[in-house]
């Protein structure tokens, strides 16, 4: 029988390609993204692969690793008083030693170098609120960590603070803007404009790699709210549904991202909601409000793989909106992870509180920001694998 030469052409291409690939796939480890992952209207978590597996990168489990932490907290001095637990005397340190591990893959070692070498001349830029600087301060750690000695300088300011690695021309920016959207005061008020983000975009328009976030301060009330009034297509309002108001911010974010960031050029990515633990009753079923009212005390993460409490309402608004943009951020989807993680919390080893507040966790403990060393770093190496793999 006579076989045709365009087949046996295509057979010996089939053969080659073969085993380039298996030869590629046994030297490293192949992590890819699946591009346009908010496509489907269902909550879809961005699938990985690695050597012919494949992983969902922010479902897994927390698993104990005496290599972490990354670096010391005594070796970064711009960690903020109120991340640098064990400068203000947190007794215990295994919560310094989970890795997060996701299912059936790697993440690839955090390399400073790498990252210094892949972004010389870059601007990378985090742009939220103080979980946003929460994990700016703890990328600057980690770099630093694997320079020590290469030149610096920052410049700290309000709402703009800029770290940089002077001999790479890299800069890592933090710009405080809790809300995303413009705050205005008009006849002494301050305004929240849902509508209106130009202002603070204007500082955006021109980094290489922006980070968003956004969540905590949609919900505060009293003293902690950061408005008076609210103001939506020219009407001004005393308050309205919180999860209303988000939507209509976060669509006024999405609609200045589409317009204005090219995507030939930048690269856009949106964190998903921090959780808090100040309801022991999520965690633990024989908690009660007599015997514990907060994370004080909690020292190791939760385990297993899923979370036993609410997802959160926001992340459905997050969800919806971010469907909706006509070139979608990627969602670090860091909520589910982060809510094990019980044990990561200041409570009260925060430079913030004063002793006197400090005998009183019940009232006073931070179970809202996160130490460093501390869950931010993993934030940030899940942020370095979706960059750079």
């Amino acid at each position: 029988m006579t076989v045709p030469l365009c087949y046996l052409f295509k057979l010996c291409l089939t053969f080659v390609f073969l085993a380039l690939f298996q030869s590629h796939t046994a030297s490293s480890a192949v992590v890819m993204s699946l591009k346009n992952h908010h496509s489907h209207p269902l909550h879809r978590r961005p699938m990985f692969k690695t050597n012919q597996s494949s992983c969902a990168l922010f479902a897994g489990t927390w698993v104990r690793d005496d290599s972490y932490p990354l670096y010391q907290y005594s070796n970064c001095p711009i960690i903020d008083a109120e991340f640098n637990c064990q400068m203000y005397g947190r007794p215990d340190s295994d919560y310094l030693k989970y890795r997060w591990q996701p299912l059936n893959c790697q993440l690839p070692s955090f390399n400073g170098l790498v990252f210094l070498s892949r972004m010389r001349g870059k601007t990378v830029m985090f742009v939220g609120d103080s979980l946003g600087r929460n994990q700016w301060e703890s990328l600057i750690c980690m770099i630093s960590a694997a320079a020590p000695q290469t030149p610096t300088q920052m410049i700290r300011g309000d709402p703009l603070s800029t770290f940089k690695f002077l001999e790479f021309g890299l800069s890592i920016s933090f710009y405080r803007a809790p809300y995303l959207v413009d705050i205005d005061v008009v006849q002494g008020r301050r305004v929240l404009k849902l509508g209106d983000i130009d202002e603070n975009g204007n500082a955006w328009r021109m980094a290489d790699v922006l980070l968003f976030n956004t969540g905590h301060w949609w919900s505060h009330q009293g003293a902690l709210q950061g408005w008076d009034l609210m103001e939506s297509g020219g009407e001004y309002y005393q308050d309205m549904d919180r999860l209303v108001a988000l939507g209509k911010g976060l669509r006024t974010w999405a609609n200045w991202v589409d317009t204005n960031v090219d995507r030939t050029k930048s690269r856009v990515f949106f964190q998903s909601i921090s959780p808090t633990h100040y309801n022991p009753s999520e965690w633990s079923g024989g908690a009660t409000m007599t015997t514990t009212k907060n994370c004080y005390g909690e020292t190791a993460p939760m385990t297993g793989t899923t979370y036993p409490g609410t997802y959160p309402d926001q992340m459905r608004v997050v969800n919806e909106v971010i469907r909706e943009m006509h070139f979608p951020a990627y969602l670090l989807d860091i909520t589910m992870l982060s809510e094990l993680r019980k044990d990561g919390h200041p409570s009260i080893y925060s430079g913030d509180l004063s002793p006197a507040q400090r005998t009183h966790p019940d009232r006073s403990a931070d179970c809202s920001h996160w130490c460093l060393p501390g869950l931010p770093d993993t934030w940030n190496e899940l942020f370095y694998t979706v960059l750079f793999y």
